[in-house]
């Protein structure tokens, strides 16, 4: 997968002139690169461990999905930096905090960390493939095409790095605790950086336009009370990724975005 944002086609604030949002989104895709390497550093610290040879071949192909979206989300970053927004900062911070977390921290613990992070992608992956008032913000078409086959594909795999896990380890407790921890961590990184990001946009201190902005996201369809359930799901005992089955949204994503040989439409 390419996708191309030539000069002059994406606006400053390309999330339908949406200021805040599209700082939000800005940032949310600064994370990704780096995440996605220590995502599929984690994952693949215990390929060696698994037996079942279809956990084996779901494996393989998150790491190859991964790998494609950092390669994807570094590209539109670059584009983003020339519009001005801070990616390249946030790329060099998110890998330095990465990297300690990496050589701090025990092997299962940073799986677990992939675990969780991956239950945030793949909900806010759900939100952008269910909802079209989600969709309906993303007015560009190619980064919009760019998120929902990101969307797409986090569906696919949103079960990989929770079943190593609990292959490997299973430890309950841990997993509840740590998606605790990393839900105030993750939050705390993203409204910092998106306040670091507005601090630097000059259409952040026309305040009228900024307080509609704001006002805008108490309605945005990523931070309704479903989606917090859904986020909150993950510590029962008894969750599994695949408790939302997703089975035919992805197919319907497949056929509306991929022709029958899997070229883009």
């Amino acid at each position: 997968m390419k996708f191309a944002y030539p000069e002059g086609r994406l606006p400053r604030h390309y999330l339908d002139g949406d200021l805040v949002m599209s700082h939000v989104v800005s940032v949310l895709s600064a994370l990704f690169p780096e995440g996605e390497d220590f995502f599929v550093r984690t994952v693949r610290n215990y390929r060696d461990e698994i037996s079942d040879p279809e956990l084996k071949a779901q494996v393989a192909g998150f790491i190859g999905q991964e790998v494609t979206h950092g390669r994807e989300h570094r590209h539109f970053n670059e584009r983003l930096a020339r519009l001005g927004y801070p990616t390249r900062f946030v790329d060099r911070g998110t890998k330095y905090g990465l990297g300690f977390w990496a050589r701090v921290l025990p092997k299962d613990v940073q799986l677990a960390i992939t675990a969780a992070l991956e239950h945030y992608t793949a909900t806010l992956a759900y939100v952008l493939l269910n909802k079209p008032e989600a969709r309906d913000m993303f007015t560009v078409p190619e980064v919009r095409s760019m998120f929902l086959w990101h969307a797409l594909e986090e569906s696919e795999h949103k079960s990989v790095a929770f079943d190593v896990f609990q292959t490997v380890s299973g430890d309950q407790r841990m997993r509840s605790w740590v998606m605790n921890i990393v839900t105030v961590d993750f939050l705390a990184v993203v409204v910092v950086a998106t306040a670091f990001s507005l601090a630097l946009d000059p259409a952040a201190y026309n305040l009228p336009r900024l307080a509609r902005s704001l006002a805008r996201l108490r309605t945005s369809p990523f931070v309704q009370r479903d989606v917090v359930r859904h986020l909150r799901a993950y510590n029962r005992r008894d969750f599994h990724p695949d408790d939302n089955d997703t089975t035919a949204l992805e197919q319907e994503w497949k056929a509306r975005l991929f022709d029958a040989q899997g070229d883009r439409i």
